[in-house]
C-alpha cells in the first residue's frame, strides 16, 4: 500500500549499534595479510563495471565471510593510523580520513544487506547472525574510541565551509549520540547492551521471514477461492506446488496486516482464515514467534536510552531529527489520529449498512472491511479495482507512467540495460540519463515476490554517490508484486502503482545526490525527512498528462477512458480514515514500545499493545494497525525504532510542498528543477527546515495533508 511500504535498507543502519568482547582501544592491530583466496575475492578491489556496480556473476556465497573478517581488521588498522598519526587533528586527516575508512566492508556489506533482504537462503542468514554483532561491534571501536573522539573534537569547526563543515558537524554529533563522552564503565557496559540489540535485530528479522513463509494459508478447495481471478488462482496453485503441496492452493503472507486477496475473496470463512494466518504469523509459540526476542529488544533499547543521559530511547533516537522530541511526533500523530479515527467511524457505518441491506447478519470485521469497501466503492463512485487493474501492465506503469514523469519534470531519461549481472533473473536495469543527455546513474528493479525475501518494497543503493570518491550512484528499488502466471500480463492495482511512483521518488532522491561526502549524500538524511521525495512524487501518478500515457488497457493499448479517470480522482480520498488509523495507530506503537521510562512499564507483547491502543483512542477493532507487534519489522528488525512516525512527518511537507507546486504552474520543469535544487540534490549537506523554507517560501503546515485526506475542506 502507498505510504508505507517501503522499507529503506541502509547499511550504516547495521552498524549504529554494537559492540566487542575482546578488543579494547588499546589493543594494537596489524594491518591483514592478502592470501592468494582473498586477492581473487571480488570485494577486494573497485568493481570493473561501469559505475562501479556489483559483479553479481562473479559473487559468491562464500566470498562474504573473507571479505568482512579483512574489511574489519582493515578499517580498524587505517583508525589505528589516524589515531596514532602525532600531527595535530586537522580536517583532513581525521574526518576525511576517517569517511574514507573501510572500503573493503563496505562494498561487501552494500551487496550482503541487499541479497539478504531481496534474495536471501539459511547460509546467508546464519552468516548474518553472525555477523551482526561484529558490525555493530565495529561502529562501537570507532564511535567509542576516546583518543579518536579527542581529535574530532579539536577540530575547529567554525573555520570550515560548505560541506566539509558539515561533516565535521555530523561526525561530532555521531560520536556524542553513540556515547563517546561516557566514562569508560558506562561504555563497557553500553558495549555489552549493544551486541545483544544487533544479535536481536538479526534473528528478529530471520524469525519473522520464516514466520510469513510458513504463515500462509492452504486452501484443498477452489470454491473456497470464489471472487479470485484466473491468474490470482493460477498463482496460488502454483505457489502451493514450489512449497510441496502440488494440487493445493497457497495464498501466500504479504508483509502487511491486511492482505491483498481479502478485496476480492467471496467466502468471508476463507477471508477470516487468511486474516488470522496474517495476524497471528508471529505469535504461535512455535520457533518462529517474535514475542520474547521484541520484549528483550524494548528492555534493552531503554537502558541504552538511559545509559546515554536520557530518560528513554525515544529520546536518545531522535536527536538528530527533524522532530527535536518524542513530544512532538507524538503531537503530529494526535493531530491525524483524531480526524482519522472520527472519519474511519464513518466507514465503518457505510459498510455495515451495506452489509445490513444484503442480509449478512453479522458485524463487520476486520476480515470483511476491504471486502465491502470495495463494494461501498463501487456503489459511491462506480469504481470497481477490477476494472482498473488491466489498465496497469506493471512494466508500462513502469516506462510510460514512472520514467515518463521523471523526464517531463526533471528532463532524465532511461535506457534498458541487458549486458550487466543481475543477482537474480527477475531483475532488470537501466541506465539513467541526465537533462544535458550525460550519463548519470544505473537503477536496478526486482519487482516479483519470492519466499526468500522480505516483505514490503524499497530503495537502497548498491553504490553511493560521492565526488570525492568520484562515485556515481548505482540504485536498486524492490517490490513484492504477484508474478504472473507464465505468459500473463503482470496486472497491478492503483495502491501497487503509487507504491512504484513512491519508491521511485526514493530513486530520484538517491540519482540527483550531489554531494562531495557519502556520509551526507542522498539519502543519508534523517528518517523523518527522507521519506518526503518518495511521498510526493505519488502525486504524479494521478496527473492528467502521466495517467494518460500509461494507463493504457493492457491487451487493446486504449487509454484508460476519462470517465474511469474521473472516478478515480474522485475517490482519491475515500478510505482515508481506514487507511490513515492504520498507519497513526502502528506509529503510535513504536513511540510508546520506546517511550517508556521503566521497565515496569513494559508488559507482554499483546497485552502492551492491547492498552496502548485503548490509552490513545484506538478503540475500533475493525480497524487493526497496519502492523501488530509480532511482525513489525521496521522497528524490531530495521532502522525505524521510534522512527515510524516519519511516514506522517514527512507527509506533512509532501503535502504542503506539492500545494507550492499546484500554486505555481503544476508540473513544469521550472518546478522540477526547483525542487531538484532545493530538495532532491542536496541530502544532508545543509539543514533541511531551511532547505524546505527556500522551496516553498514557508514553514510547513498540516493543513494541505489534512485537506488531501479529506479530513478538512
Amino acid at each position: 500500500m502507498k505510504n508505507i511500504a517501503s522499507i529503506i535498507l541502509v547499511s550504516a543502519l547495521m552498524m549504529s549499534t554494537g559492540c566487542s568482547k575482546t578488543t579494547t582501544e588499546t589493543q594494537r592491530v596489524e594491518a591483514p595479510a592478502v592470501s592468494a583466496d582473498l586477492q581473487n575475492n571480488p570485494f577486494m578491489k573497485p568493481s570493473t563495471l561501469q559505475y562501479l556496480t556489483p559483479e553479481f556473476d562473479k559473487i559468491k556465497d562464500e566470498h562474504f565471510k573473507p571479505a568482512f573478517q579483512y574489511g574489519l581488521q582493515q578499517q580498524l588498522f587505517e583508525i589505528q593510523q589516524i589515531t596514532d598519526n602525532q600531527e595535530a587533528a586537522t580536517f583532513e586527516n581525521t574526518i576525511v580520513a576517517l569517511e574514507n575508512s573501510g572500503e573493503v566492508l563496505k562494498r561487501a556489506q552494500a551487496v550482503f544487506f541487499n541479497f539478504t533482504s531481496a534474495n536471501t537462503n539459511p547460509e546467508l542468514q546464519k552468516l548474518e547472525e553472525e555477523f551482526a554483532p561484529l558490525f555493530a561491534a565495529q561502529a562501537d571501536r570507532i564511535y567509542l574510541n576516546d583518543a579518536l573522539y579527542q581529535r574530532v573534537k579539536g577540530i575547529d569547526i567554525n573555520a570550515l565551509t560548505g560541506e566539509d563543515k558539515r561533516l565535521a558537524e555530523y561526525y561530532l554529533q555521531q560520536f556524542e549520540i553513540a556515547g563517546a563522552a561516557l566514562s569508560a564503565d558506562k561504555k563497557e557496559e553500553l558495549k555489552k547492551v549493544n551486541e545483544e540489540l544487533a544479535t536481536l535485530s538479526t534473528q528478529f528479522s530471520n524469525k519473522l521471514l520464516e514466520a510469513r513463509k510458513q504463515g500462509g494459508l492452504l486452501i484443498d478447495d477452489i470454491k473456497e477461492l470464489d471472487g479470485l481471478s484466473a491468474d490470482d488462482i493460477a498463482a496460488a496453485a502454483a505457489d502451493a506446488e514450489a512449497a510441496g503441496h502440488k494440487g493445493r492452493y497457497l495464498l501466500a503472507l504479504q508483509n502487511t496486516t491486511q492482505q491483498p486477496l481479502l478485496q476480492n475473496l467471496k467466502n468471508r470463512a476463507t477471508r477470516e482464515k487468511l486474516f488470522k494466518a496474517s495476524w497471528t504469523r508471529a505469535e504461535k509459540g512455535d520457533a518462529n514467534d517474535t514475542r520474547s526476542i521484541l520484549e528483550k529488544q524494548a528492555q534493552l533499547r531503554l537502558k541504552k536510552g538511559q545509559l546515554l543521559g536520557k530518560k528513554s530511547f525515544a529520546e536518545w533516537k531522535l536527536q538528530d531529527q527533524m522532530a527535536p522530541d518524542p513530544e512532538a511526533a507524538m503531537d503530529l500523530l494526535a493531530q491525524l489520529a483524531q480526524p482519522a479515527v472520527e472519519t474511519a467511524k464513518k466507514e465503518r457505518d457505510e459498510i455495515q449498512a451495506l452489509i445490513d441491506s444484503q442480509n449478512g447478519g453479522f458485524k463487520v470485521e476486520p476480515w470483511d472491511w476491504n471486502f465491502y469497501a470495495e463494494q461501498v466503492r463501487k456503489a459511491k463512485f462506480d469504481l470497481d479495482e477490477n476494472e482498473i487493474k488491466p489498465y496497469f501492465e506493471v512494466n508500462t506503469v513502469l516506462e510510460k507512467g514512472v520514467f515518463f514523469a521523471a523526464e517531463k519534470f526533471y528532463g532524465i531519461t532511461f535506457k534498458k540495460r541487458t549486458d550487466l549481472p543481475v543477482y537474480h533473473p527477475d531483475v532488470i536495469v537501466y541506465e539513467v540519463f541526465d537533462r544535458d543527455g550525460q550519463s548519470l546513474a544505473l537503477y536496478y528493479l526486482d519487482f516479483y515476490t519470492r519466499s526468500n525475501k522480505n516483505g514490503g518494497a524499497w530503495m537502497s543503493n548498491f553504490v553511493d554517490q560521492s565526488h570525492l570518491k568520484n562515485q556515481k550512484p548505482v540504485i536498486t528499488n524492490v517490490f513484492n508484486y504477484q508474478k504472473p502466471a507464465a505468459g500473463k500480463p503482470s496486472l497491478i492495482s492503483y495502491d501497487d502503482v503509487t507504491t512504484m511512483f513512491h519508491e521511485f521518488g526514493h530513486t530520484l532522491h538517491g540519482l540527483f545526490a550531489n554531494q562531495k561526502y557519502v556520509s551526507v549524500s542522498g539519502t543519508a538524511t534523517p528518517r523523518d525527512f527522507v521519506e518526503f521525495p518518495s511521498q510526493i512524487n505519488e502525486f504524479f501518478a494521478l496527473e492528467p498528462s502521466v495517467l494518460k500515457n500509461y494507463a493504457l488497457h493492457y491487451q487493446t493499448r486504449q487509454p484508460m477512458p476519462q470517465a474511469l479517470v474521473d472516478k478515480i480522482k474522485k475517490a482519491a480520498t475515500f478510505n482515508q480514515g481506514y487507511s490513515t488509523t492504520e498507519l497513526v495507530s502502528a506509529a503510535t506503537l513504536d513511540m510508546n514500545w520506546h517511550s517508556v521510562t521503566e521497565e515496569s512499564q513494559l508488559k507482554p507483547t499483546l497485552e502492551f499493545e492491547k492498552e496502548v491502543l485503548q490509552k490513545y483512542g484506538f478503540t475500533l477493532s475493525e480497524v487493526p494497525p497496519r502492523y501488530h507487534s509480532p511482525y513489525f519489522a521496521h522497528i524490531w528488525g530495521g532502522g525505524y525504532s521510534a522512527g515510524y512516525y516519519a511516514y506522517m512527518w514527512s507527509d506533512v511537507l509532501n503535502a504542503a510542498a506539492w500545494d507550492y507546486i499546484v500554486q505555481n504552474g503544476g508540473m513544469t520543469r521550472e518546478n522540477g528543477d526547483r525542487f531538484r535544487e532545493h530538495i532532491l540534490s542536496v541530502g544532508n549537506s545543509v539543514d533541511l527546515n531551511e532547505a524546505f523554507r527556500n522551496y516553498t517560501g514557508k514553514d510547513p503546515d498540516i493543513k494541505p495533508l489534512l485537506k488531501n485526506k479529506g479530513f478538512i475542506q
